[in-house]
């Protein structure tokens, strides 16, 4: 019995991962949002042509909350970038808060903090200055529960 309940295990594992593997993918692929499991985080993957922007706000759900970003190259390494802001807009009512510059947080890591959000559907947008003369601007929708 020990013994079929292990190759069972083994099977499933064989077909999750890899499913799991491609919902990431393609989420990748689409810039798709990701809630975290535990709900106490909603990540994002940003991306154009020029760079990529993982992004984490938490806790996920209403009131203050961080929003830490990891930028990366299209090749999937670090961005290090001259600046960073961010703007949120409420998509239900189109209200937008006051852009917020990102502190710095390592070579390729920023940081903000927001006074406090409310519950629903929010469009995060990054404008990344990348240097003096090239700059990129790149929106995704976050949900805040």
């Amino acid at each position: 019995m020990e013994a079929s309940f292990s190759r069972l295990a083994r099977s499933s594992l064989k077909i999750a991962v890899p499913g799991f593997v491609a919902i990431l993918a393609l989420c990748r692929l689409t810039g798709a949002s990701v809630a975290a499991p535990d709900d106490d985080a909603f990540f994002t993957h940003l991306h154009t042509e020029k760079a990529m922007a993982n992004v984490t706000v938490s806790p996920g759900r209403s009131g203050p909350v961080d929003i830490a970003i990891q930028l990366e190259t299209v090749n999937e390494t670090p961005l290090s970038a001259k600046g960073v802001s961010v703007t949120l807009s409420d998509s239900r009512t189109g209200r937008t808060l006051p852009t917020l510059v990102a502190s710095r947080s390592g070579e390729d890591g920023w940081h903000v903090r927001v006074a406090s959000l409310s519950a629903g559907k929010w469009i995060l947008g990054l404008d990344i200055t990348i240097s003096d003369d090239d700059a990129v601007k790149v929106e995704s929708p976050i949900l805040i529960k």
